[in-house]
């Protein structure tokens, strides 16, 4: 699982606050060492170990330890990672690099806000490995420096880039003559006529709220534009109670209403469901471009799993028909109170280069944000699907900010979304519960606010 849950919050309550400054131990400069690595120093590497697996960030080590073979590094893959680190960043004990991502990893805003994190400017602008007359930062897609920026300081650098979708088996599509939606509308007509074979229209991960969230804002952007976008981001009153928002809730709903989930759907952990959708139980699932590689190993061959951006809810839509939410994920960071900084730099530096992107690509079928990492490779059916549907959106890819910045918002999002899914409350009082909640942000002046 690629993006769930936020923990961490207690940590807001304990750290007294970093300074940012090198506490580490730093080596010579050159050509062949220009982030001044101590070379025989030890690495310590946390590696959230999710849907993409930690195969690519093993070979980022190994690189790492034939370019400094003194140096033994203590890879640890592992899940939860906001409940296993949150107390060695309290007592300024954390690892060299951590991926934080995944249900449970640390909460990225109180890090941010408590200085706890490395700037990781001097990685950015030092040479990139594949081509060192270029800077790291001009290796990247366009947008990622941006999603790791924190008032003008980057404290994050996000390898995988993500799409959102819905996703469904192409080959059982054929065999009953099913033709993907392209509005909402055509989505809940052919999820009757799904229905009537006995198949269920849609499964959904049950236990992470989240996963449905994806599609619904993706209706609200569509029918509301970048304007509703912002307005959610930058907590504006009435945000989540437009009429853009309520129409997405209204459309997610009918799919409760006119029976088209699987019982039991609420019930199921993220890989329960998928598990059920790989068996031909549902037709779609809602999730990101990383569904692929969690799900390799229980796939059947010749399933043929494709993603499609959500279908459009109206016939006015202020985004064009294609377009998909999309961000960079799997967030990397080095705190500030590292034993090895510029050891956890020089790592990175090697995790963004094209052999390791590459690899990455292959073993976990998802795209990364490394520009020609995946020039020449074939792609998996899943990825081409993928890649397919960013080539389609062009420039209409949008995000939301909200739950990267609000975490208490983005718990409240969730559990109305879970209330939502299983009829206890309507759409009016779905966006009730939320707005009340953006609008206690909003007035918590203990809260950093952003705006865009």
């Amino acid at each position: 699982m690629g993006v769930a849950g936020v923990a961490g919050a207690a940590l807001a309550g304990c750290v007294t606050g970093g300074d940012d400054g090198d506490t580490g131990t730093k080596g010579d400069k050159s050509a062949t060492n220009p982030l001044g690595v101590p070379v025989d120093a030890p690495l310590e590497v946390v590696i959230f170990k999710g849907g993409y697996g930690d195969d690519y960030a093993k070979q980022a080590g190994s690189l790492y330890t034939q370019k400094y073979p003194k140096a033994a590094i203590d890879h640890k893959g592992i899940q939860r990672v906001g409940d296993v680190l949150q107390p060695r960043f309290v007592a300024d004990t954390p690892p060299d690099v951590v991926d934080n991502s995944g249900a449970g990893r640390l909460d990225l805003a109180t890090l941010v806000a408590s200085k706890k994190l490395k700037d990781l400017g001097e990685l950015l602008d030092s040479p990139s490995v594949d081509d060192p007359s270029k800077k790291v930062r001009d290796t990247l897609l366009p947008g990622v420096v941006e999603d790791g920026t924190f008032d003008g300081s980057v404290q994050v650098l996000n390898f995988s880039s993500v799409l959102w979708g819905v996703w469904y088996s192409k080959s059982l599509f054929a065999k009953n003559g099913w033709t993907f939606p392209t509005t909402w509308e055509e989505m809940l007509t052919l999820g009757d006529t799904i229905k009537k074979t006995g198949v269920a229209p849609w499964t959904w991960q049950g236990k992470y709220p989240e996963y449905m969230n994806d599609p619904l804002q993706s209706l609200a952007a569509k029918a509301g534009g970048m304007d509703l976008v912002k307005a959610i981001d930058n907590l504006e009153p009435g945000a989540w109670q437009s009429a853009p928002m309520l129409a997405a809730a209204e459309a997610i709903h009918q799919l409760v209403v006119r029976g088209h989930i699987m019982t039991g759907s609420e019930a199921l952990s993220h890989t329960e469901a998928q598990n059920a959708w790989c068996k031909g139980q549902a037709a779609f699932i809602p999730c990101g471009s990383w569904l692929e590689g969690e799900q390799q190993a229980v796939t059947p061959a010749g399933f043929d799993m494709v993603m499609a951006a959500v279908p459009a809810l109206t016939g006015s839509d202020k985004l064009a028909n294609g377009a998909v939410q999309g961000a960079s994920s799997e967030s990397f960071l080095v705190p500030a109170k590292a034993k090895n900084p510029q050891g956890g730099l020089e790592y990175l530096r090697l995790l963004f280069s094209k052999q390791v992107a590459r690899g990455f690509a292959e073993s976990a079928k998802a795209l990364p944000v490394v520009i020609g990492a995946t020039d020449g490779l074939t792609l998996s059916s899943g990825l081409s699907s993928v890649a397919a549907a960013a080539k389609a959106a062009g420039p209409n890819v949008f995000t939301y900010r909200f739950r990267t910045w609000y975490a208490p918002l983005s718990k409240a999002f969730d559990d109305a979304t879970g209330e939502l899914l299983t009829n206890r409350v309507n759409p009016a009082q779905w966006a009730e519960r939320i707005q009340k909640a953006a609008d206690s942000v909003a007035k918590d002046s203990s809260i950093v606010k952003h705006k865009r």
